[in-house]
């Protein structure tokens, strides 16, 4: 297990200190939950539920109430990079953990050999590995789905899923995953469904009275948590889903696992699905391990695919996915090759490492792109627009001022502005406009009710919200910078110098060409705190 953790740490360590941007806002709302302020983005603002992992928050809160992090740096590094890739690790650990008991159950004296190769297969997937370190809740869902398919293994083999102790254990895991991400919930179903799958004639009523402790673990806490974020926030559902405008799932956005199978290599898959059809031919534990551990897989599966595509590179959703398909691949290669002749051994451990190989090399140029560019980093943002911002306040002479911007983690950390989210996020308005369709009542919001002093909209965000620069011209923005079809504005009438305007805009772009070029990768340095930035 420690060779496997090892495997995925080293593969990790390739991305540095890169942070998704995305993961910060959880961590603005750790600071100000532990700074007494509640549930809010920055000292000021609204309760807005704009963050979906409240489990992962509460470890950040336990990391913070420590002292180990958002408190400095080690070695120079923030400890806003460290802690939650330290939790990452854990995670990760915990993981393998659960592989090695779901494999004792079914190849007690081959339960290294699985779990190595799992986490080998793992090490070699970068959209596991990148996901499970971007600072996200990723790595925690992704131990919930492994203890749940090891309960149901170990439950399958042993005969023990009908025990009461077992059967409250799953909901409970089940819980933890719902509070770790919305889609979580969806593991609530495994233990009922892996109790229908193995029922036998005469214990009828032992199942029941299983399935409704499972179901009731899971469900009561879930709904007091309901509840409560109704009462404190007025939505069953987190702010970020409501922005998210998430549609009722068709049948086509199944496809979507599709891509999974060509990112993963359909070589290995082909492989696994063999192995796994030779072990589930066969009566005996095996089968009934391989059959249980399937249940969460498709599920999780299934549960990728509802959600649809997300704009984030390599497949941020699928974690849970890679974890129960590594592991019911490695278990699956582990029973036949223990049925097999030396021959058949040669030949299956020869069609997997070719396989293997295979996949690495058909994920590298997607790989290498992610690796050359990774997705918006904390550091980037924080540096970009949380610095960047305060610094256009101060030599403008802009006190008390708003900022509306859509790339928020990174700014909420560093900024001393009042910040509005474009995004929707964290803005109940701009979330309810985003859900409605109506991009005119968010646009009315943003330009007529909230007036921000200072603005910035690039790339998709500029079509998405239809702050154009002919709108934003007529509502009395001019730029400080130009980036693509957007950039930094400033409303001219909150400026009572337009002068400093002008040398700003002078300035500004070379600083922020330079800046650009020099964030992409960058670390954050020691502390993430409201100021002005060095460089701005």
């Amino acid at each position: 297990m420690a060779l496997a953790t090892a495997l995925i740490a080293w593969r990790a360590s390739a991305l540095g200190q890169w942070i998704v941007d995305d993961a910060a806002i959880t961590f603005a709302y750790a600071r100000s939950i532990d700074e007494g302020l509640g549930p809010v983005q920055q000292p000021g603002a609204d309760p807005v539920e704009g963050y979906s992992n409240p489990s992962w928050l509460a470890l950040l809160l336990v990391g913070r109430g420590l002292g180990l992090f958002d408190h400095g740096a080690f070695l120079g590094v923030s400890d806003l990079v460290l802690y939650p890739k330290a939790l990452a690790l854990l995670c990760t650990a915990g993981v393998l953990a659960c592989v090695t008991v779901a494999a004792r159950a079914v190849l007690p004296g081959r339960a290294w050999a699985v779990t190595l190769l799992t986490g080998g297969v793992l090490a070699a997937n970068l959209s596991y590995v990148a996901w499970s370190f971007s600072g996200l809740e990723n790595p925690l869902y992704a131990l919930t789905a492994a203890a749940t398919g090891a309960l149901l293994v170990h439950g399958a083999v042993r005969g023990t899923l009908l025990r009461p102790g077992l059967a409250a254990t799953a909901g409970a895991v089940a819980l933890l995953a719902a509070l770790t991400r919305p889609d979580g919930a969806v593991l609530a179903a495994a233990h009922p469904v892996a109790v229908l799958l193995f029922l036998r004639r005469g214990h009828l009523v032992r199942a029941a009275r299983a399935v409704a402790l499972s179901c009731a673990t899971f469900a009561l806490p879930y709904a007091a948590f309901l509840l409560w974020r109704r009462a404190t926030f007025g939505l069953w559902v987190p702010n970020t889903a409501v922005a998210k405008a998430q549609k009722p799932p068709r049948l086509d956005q199944l496809a979507a696992a599709g891509e999974l199978l060509t990112y993963g290599g359909w070589a290995l898959a082909l492989i696994g699905a063999a192995c796994a059809g030779i072990a589930l031919a066969r009566p005996g534990p095996p089968r009934r391990a391989l059959a249980a551990l399937l249940v969460p897989l498709a599920l999780t599966l299934l549960a990728y695919g509802v959600l649809g595509r997300d704009w984030m590179a390599l497949y941020r959703f699928a974690t849970p996915v890679w974890v129960l398909a590594a592991t019911a691949l490695a278990l699956a290669a582990g029973v036949v090759w223990r049925a097999e002749r030396p021959r058949a051994r040669a030949l299956v451990g020869s069609a997997l490492a070719g396989a293997l190989l295979l996949s690495v090399t058909g994920q590298a140029a997607q790989n290498r792109r992610f690796t050359d560019r990774p997705t918006l980093s904390m550091c980037f943002v924080a540096e970009r627009y949380g610095h960047t911002f305060n610094a256009y306040a101060s030599y403008l002479g802009l006190r008390d001022a708003t900022v509306a911007l859509p790339d928020l983690g990174g700014t909420l950390l560093t900024s001393r502005l009042r910040v509005v989210d474009v995004a929707g996020l964290t803005d109940r308005r701009v979330a309810d406009a985003y859900a409605a369709g109506d991009t005119a009542a968010l646009r009315h919001y943003v330009l007529n009710e909230v007036r921000p002093e200072l603005l910035h909209v690039h790339a998709a965000w500029t079509d998405k919200t239809g702050l154009t620069v002919s709108r934003l011209a007529a509502a009395g923005y001019v730029p400080l910078y130009r980036e693509g079809n957007g950039g930094d504005y400033v409303r001219a009438d909150a400026v009572h110098d337009p002068a400093r305007i002008t040398a700003l805009r002078e300035r500004a772009r070379p600083a922020l060409d330079a800046m650009v070029a020099e964030m992409r990768a960058a670390g954050c340095g020691p502390v993430l705190r409201a100021g002005e930035g060095a460089r701005a």
